[in-house]
């Protein structure tokens, strides 16, 4: 590989690795443990392991609630007006 190529390829890995760096950031941001430490610096590992339980927390939320639902429509008269919106909140 020549200087040129290797310059190119240092180049682009170092962009590459400052857009990481600026998408991980804004990544932390929006985890909601992460906005109290802010201004603290976090491996991109842990921003990932957080953002992967974050986001398995969320899915539970939403298996429990959906449950609740099912069975508050289950319980509820077919023709109410609360069973319409506990239906349209599960579609």
């Amino acid at each position: 590989m020549s200087s040129r190529s290797r310059s190119r390829a240092s180049s682009a890995a170092r962009i590459t690795d400052e857009r990481i760096g600026d998408l991980v950031s804004k990544l932390q941001a929006l985890l909601p443990e992460a906005r109290l430490r802010s201004n603290d610096r976090v491996p991109s590992a842990r921003v990932l392991q957080e953002t992967c339980s974050y986001i398995r927390s969320l899915h539970r939320e939403v298996d429990d609630l959906s449950e609740r639902l099912a069975e508050l429509l289950a319980a509820a008269d077919a023709s109410t007006a609360q069973a319409a919106v506990i239906r349209g909140l599960l579609m």
